[in-house]
């Protein structure tokens, strides 16, 4: 058995020096090539600005490179404009090198065209790293508008009050406002549990809504406290703040007794669910509407740490964006690429 379990651990390290070989390998490759579309981007800028050329010498270019290298793909008239924008848009090697030959080529053109602002660019680029997103997954992160909605200033929480600085800080990350469900369809007499429901039935999708670290463990969880039965509507383990997150689902407006009911399921949890090894577990309420003012005087004499977010659902989401959001399906079958490739 002793044996056995060398022979395991010195497999496992094989294993890991060849998924960082391969890591290291692609990373390498990536970085060469955005490095050359970058450099032939500058050719094309240098001479345009130079000569007054206009965009149909880059058709010319194009035509030009397919004749001569007819099997090497990515010089279409396309590619090499967004490779001119894209040496237009950043000026330094270094930046590209470090900071954009991160992610894939076509990710950079999703940031291109749908991101103007630089640091919110490089806030998605480092999301895209740490979380593996595919294009689809960056595209329907860019349109919800993720970056507007987890940077929010001043989001309705306690956090800061009872948590250590790095688990308050982490703990106001991970916590979105709004929370968008665009995979939830309304209809008129819809309750909580209709809505939670679709949120279980569409899990995955609901995961990656809720952002990085959430594992769910599930709906309507049984809590035993004096003799008496409570249910939580949603429970979830979050592995980077380790610690237990329960979440109250509210089809209605926030009112200040929601916030004392989820004090007591948190004080609940700490005591039928924590572990030594786990943190203080957090509360967030999902409610359509929130007054933030009453929000704040709800939870600032809470024992517990709690959030308080809004959640829209698809007929809430503005009409422009509706249909440019990627479908279910195609959400799903990214996600499930990603998780392949982890393994």
């Amino acid at each position: 058995m002793k044996e056995l379990a060398q022979y395991t651990k010195i497999l496992q390290e094989i294993k890991q020096e060849i998924r960082e070989g391969r890591y290291k390998a692609v990373l390498a490759a990536n970085k060469e090539l955005i490095t050359r579309y970058w450099s032939i981007g500058n050719i094309i800028l240098k001479y345009q600005k130079a000569e007054g050329w206009g965009s149909k010498v880059i058709d010319t270019i194009a035509r030009d490179l397919s004749s001569e290298f007819p099997d090497l793909k990515g010089f279409s008239a396309r590619n090499l404009k967004y490779m001119r924008k894209f040496a237009e848009e950043y000026g330094e090697v270094e930046f590209v090198q470090e900071a954009l030959a991160q992610i894939p080529w076509y990710h950079n053109i999703t940031l291109l065209e749908k991101v103007k602002d630089i640091e919110e660019r490089i806030w998605y680029i480092q999301k895209t790293v740490e979380n593996g997103w595919s294009r689809n997954v960056l595209v329907h992160q860019i349109e919800t508008r993720l970056f507007e909605r987890q940077n929010t200033p001043g989001k309705t929480s306690n956090f800061r009050t009872l948590l250590p600085k790095i688990q308050s800080d982490l703990a106001s990350e991970a916590m979105k406002d709004p929370y968008v469900f665009d995979f939830i369809s309304f209809r008129e007499g819809m309750d909580e549990k209709d809505i939670e429901r679709q949120l279980v039935h569409h899990i995955t999708k609901f995961l990656l809504e809720m952002g990085t670290g959430f594992a769910y463990i599930g709906n309507q969880y049984h809590l035993e406290v004096g003799g008496e039965d409570f249910f939580i509507d949603l429970l979830f383990y979050h592995t980077k703040l380790r610690c237990y997150v329960v979440v109250e689902l509210k089809n209605g407006k926030f009112k200040p007794e929601y916030a004392g009911k989820l004090n007591f399921y948190l004080t609940a949890a700490d005591n039928i669910l924590k572990s030594e090894y786990d943190n203080p577990s957090i509360g967030i309420i999902l409610c359509k509407e929130k007054n933030k003012l009453v929000a704040e005087y709800s939870l600032k004499d809470m024992t517990k740490p709690i959030g308080v977010s809004e959640y829209k659902l698809l007929h809430d989401i503005p009409q422009e964006f509706k249909y440019s959001l990627p479908s279910i399906e195609v959400l799903e079958q990214s996600i499930g690429r990603i998780n392949r490739t982890k393994k």
